[in-house]
């Protein structure tokens, strides 16, 4: 019961992104007790928090984040969004699945460890943020930017992020796909509707070349990841009278996009598209995120094997779904993966997470530990 009543503790500070509330003075307070040497590293409004527990390797890194999104409205909740309450083995509240009940249980099974194992191989670490639902600039990646040399030779981690499809246990994510978004303004000449050859109609223009770019075959993707896809999220254009034709045309657009692009591939076909239909455009282009894999290896197994012997189930690995903080840590070398309560809540109202699984997920984190961090106790 321990990681419920941490993961109440935590739903209740309000840590709308990028408001950290007491999240990280409660973990820090927690695993300070426990021998972790805690630093903290705060960027603008951003609260990070480093802790490790032993100085040789391999580094094994519990990678999370204590900011939520804002609850939306209030009155459609069940119960109040920050008074975590538990109804027939649920429970609710901002934060319950992503991903403050994985914080909890990494904190959980990270004391019992240390705790069993105090002169464990190895170090773990904790790297906790308040900057992984907002613009995702002075958390994690700016911590890693930071850390002395000694904490940047990381080589397992795993992000609590809410993977579990359909049942728990059922899903590892060991990779993201990149992410590209872009903001298209279309450039006409406003003018009357009645003297249509006195302007220049953007909306018209615009047709042909989004319906081109929207057929475009990107990729079929490979064994890990799914095909690039391009999707538009919002089309905008005219003054909102009915007699004008308007002077531009605004589009957003996103790319989930696999290894077998770059955004610098992406961005020319797209802009090449659009000079073929003599366009007078201008895009501005947000990278998000670039695609990483964690090819099966020690610590796929090492969460595999301990989801199986705790649940049951065998796990699938997948790539699917949006972005997370792991694409900062791949970039160091590290083998990451992520894993976590089910996510079919998340960012929803009403948003929870069963009980059981809590204490299941403590337990698949404490014995991963085991099997990277024993076997030279046992030698």
């Amino acid at each position: 019961m321990d990681t419920l009543e941490l993961t109440q503790q935590l739903i209740r500070e309000p840590s709308v992104t990028p408001n950290d509330g007491a999240c990280q003075s409660i973990i820090a307070s927690r695993l300070e007790k426990s021998g972790f040497t805690i630093t903290q590293y705060p960027f603008g409004n951003v609260k990070n928090l480093w802790a490790r527990h032993g100085t040789t390797a391999p580094l094994f890194l519990f990678c999370g984040h204590t900011d939520v999104v804002p609850p939306g409205p209030i009155d459609a909740w069940k119960y109040p969004p920050f008074e975590p309450t538990v109804i027939d083995g649920q429970l609710y509240g901002r934060g319950a699945a992503d991903m403050k009940s994985g914080v909890a249980a990494m904190i959980c099974a990270a004391e019992k460890f240390v705790a069993k194992y105090p002169h464990h191989s190895g170090s773990i670490a904790f790297l906790i943020t308040s900057d992984e639902e907002g613009d995702a600039i002075d958390g994690t990646q700016k911590v890693l930017a930071n850390l002395p040399s000694s904490d940047q030779a990381i080589d397992y981690c795993i992000v609590g992020e809410a993977t579990s499809d359909k049942k728990f246990g059922d899903t590892i994510k060991n990779g993201r796909r990149g992410s590209l978004s872009g903001k298209l303004t279309i450039h006409g000449k406003q003018g009357h509707i009645a003297y249509p050859h006195l302007a220049d109609n953007p909306i018209h223009r615009a047709f042909m070349a989004l319906h081109t770019i929207c057929e475009i075959n990107w990729d079929n993707g490979d064994e890990h990841f799914p095909p690039t896809s391009l999707q538009f999220s919002n089309i905008h254009s005219g003054t909102g009278a009915g007699n004008v034709i308007p002077g531009k045309l605004e589009a957003h657009f996103n790319l989930r996009y696999s290894p077998k692009q770059t955004a610098e591939k992406i961005r020319d076909r797209i802009e090449n598209t659009l000079k073929d239909y003599q366009l007078n455009f201008e895009i501005q282009w947000t990278h998000g995120a670039e695609p990483f894999i964690t090819h099966p290896g020690k610590l796929t197994v090492a969460l595999s094997d301990a989801i199986k012997k705790t649940t049951g189930i065998s796990a699938e690995l997948s790539t699917t779904g949006g972005t997370s903080d792991g694409r900062f840590i791949a970039k160091t070398g590290a083998q990451v993966i992520e894993f976590g309560v089910i996510n079919q809540s998340i960012h929803q109202v009403n948003e929870n997470t069963s009980v059981k699984d809590l204490t299941q997920l403590t337990s698949i984190y404490f014995e991963t530990l085991e099997n990277l961090l024993t076997q030279s106790l046992s030698e």
